[in-house]
């Protein structure tokens, strides 16, 4: 829950499902630049992203929406 999730398709037309924990709220929408969290992804080339994601902020520069509380 409020984790980031990222994805690498490595075929055509691929076909991604992820389940989520709620409904989607637009208010609590954000992005992080994908090269910026130290994941070797295993690109051959330039990844293909959405302007959300070219316009997204490091990691490190990052504002979550949401308030630890623990395990």
């Amino acid at each position: 829950k409020g984790f980031l999730h990222g994805f690498v398709t490595r075929a055509p037309d691929t076909e991604i499902c992820y389940k989520c924990s709620d409904y989607y709220v637009p208010e609590c929408d954000r992005a992080v630049r994908w090269d910026s969290c130290g994941i070797a992804w295993g690109l051959a080339g330039e990844p293909v992203l959405s302007d959300k994601d070219k316009a997204a902020p490091a990691l490190a520069e990052f504002d979550s929406p949401f308030i630890w509380e623990g395990v």
